[in-house]
C-alpha cells in the first residue's frame, strides 16, 4: 500500500505537470487553426519553400505538422492532395523528405514548451528542430533529384484510408468534439505515466536499467549522453516526446542535474522520438525507412555528439543563456 501510494502521487504530480503545459497550447493551436493563421503563414513561407527541392504547396503540409503535429500534417496533405492522382505529383525522393521533415519538427509550440519545463531552452531546442528538418529535408530531395534515386512518383493513394485520422488531426473539428477528444487523450497520457513509472521502478528492481544501460555505453559515451539520463530518454525515443520528456522533468525533480547533461538529453528527444508509432505511420504511407529512421537516428546523434563538445567547452553562464530553460 506504501508503494502504491507513492506511485500515485507520483503519477498525479507528473501528470498535472503535463497539462498545465499542453492544454494552454493545445487550445492555442486551436484557436491559430480556427483563424487561419496557420494557412496564412503556410503561405508566407510557400515562395521560400521552393529551395528545399519540394512543391511550395508542400510548405502547407509542413507548417500544419510543426504547430499541430504530424496527423494534422497528413490532414494537409490529403487537403491538397499532394502525390495523389489528378493533383499535384510527389516523386518518392520527395516524399521521404517531406515525412523526414514531418519527423523532425511535429507539434513545436506543445512538445518544446514540455522540453523547456524539463529544462533546455524552448526556442534553442525548436529552431535546433526546424533547421534540421529542414536541412536535411532538402538534402534528400535534392540528391535524389540530382541522382534518381528514389525518383519513382509517390503512390499516397493509401492515405485515402486515413481520411478520418488525418482530418481529425487538421482542426477541421467543432470544438465538442475537440474537448472530447483532448479529454481522452488526456485519460490515455494518465495511463501511461502510470505504465511508465510501474516499468521504470521494476527495470530498476530488477537490474535491468543497469544492465540496459550498460549495454548502451558505447552508443551513449560516443554520444555523450548522461547515463543516468539514459533509461528515461531511451523510452521518449521509442515512445513519444510527450512521455519522456514528462519523465525527465520527473529525474530532473529528483536528482541534481546540470544544464550540460539535460540539455542532450532532451535535444536527442526532440530530434528522435516516438521510433515505432509516427515512423511506423509514415513507412506505410510510403516513405522510404532509410530516410526517415536511419538516416534521422544517424543525424541525431551527430547533431548530440557535437552538441556535448560543445556545451563542455562554453562557460557556465552562456550555457544557462542561451541553452537551458
Amino acid at each position: 500500500m506504501t508503494y502504491l501510494t507513492a506511485l500515485g502521487r507520483r503519477t498525479w504530480r507528473l501528470f498535472l505537470d503535463l497539462i498545465k503545459i499542453m492544454l494552454p497550447v493545445m487550445l492555442a493551436v486551436k484557436l491559430a487553426e480556427d483563424f487561419g493563421l496557420v494557412a496564412w503563414l503556410a503561405g508566407a513561407i510557400a515562395p521560400a519553400f521552393g529551395i528545399t527541392g519540394l512543391p511550395p504547396e508542400a510548405a502547407l503540409v509542413w507548417v500544419s505538422t510543426a504547430l499541430v503535429g504530424i496527423y494534422g500534417g497528413l490532414g494537409a496533405l490529403l487537403g491538397l492532395g499532394l502525390g495523389l492522382e489528378g493533383h499535384i505529383s510527389l516523386s518518392q525522393g520527395q516524399l521521404a523528405a517531406l515525412a523526414a521533415m514531418m519527423l523532425f519538427a511535429h507539434g513545436l509550440p506543445m512538445e518544446q514548451a514540455i522540453v523547456r519545463r524539463a529544462g533546455a531552452s524552448f526556442w534553442f531546442t525548436a529552431l535546433l528542430r526546424a533547421a534540421t528538418a529542414l536541412l536535411y529535408g532538402s538534402l534528400v530531395a535534392h540528391v535524389s533529384a540530382a541522382t534518381g534515386w528514389l525518383a519513382e512518383p509517390a503512390d499516397l493513394s493509401r492515405l485515402a484510408a486515413h481520411n478520418s485520422d488525418a482530418a481529425a488531426g487538421s482542426g477541421k473539428i467543432g470544438w465538442g468534439e475537440w474537448l472530447l477528444g483532448a479529454a481522452e487523450s488526456f485519460a490515455l497520457i494518465g495511463l501511461i505515466i502510470l505504465g511508465l513509472l510501474m516499468l521504470l521502478d521494476a527495470m530498476d528492481r530488477l537490474g535491468i536499467t543497469r544492465r540496459f544501460t550498460q549495454a548502451l555505453g558505447p552508443l551513449l559515451r560516443w554520444s555523450g549522453l548522461d547515463d543516468k539520463l539514459a533509461p528515461v530518454t531511451t523510452l521518449g525515443v521509442l515512445l513519444g516526446l510527450t512521455y519522456g520528456g514528462g519523465l525527465i522533468i520527473e529525474q530532473a525533480r529528483n536528482g541534481d542535474f546540470t544544464p550540460r547533461q539535460l540539455v542532450p538529453a532532451l535535444c536527442w528527444l526532440s530530434l528522435s522520438h516516438a521510433l515505432i508509432e509516427d515512423t511506423l505511420l509514415l513507412w506505410l504511407l510510403g516513405a522510404d525507412i532509410w530516410v526517415i529512421l536511419v538516416g534521422r537516428v544517424i543525424l541525431t546523434l551527430a547533431i548530440v555528439a557535437g552538441l556535448v563538445w560543445l556545451l563542455h567547452r562554453l562557460p557556465d553562464r552562456t550555457v544557462e543563456r542561451w541553452f537551458a530553460a
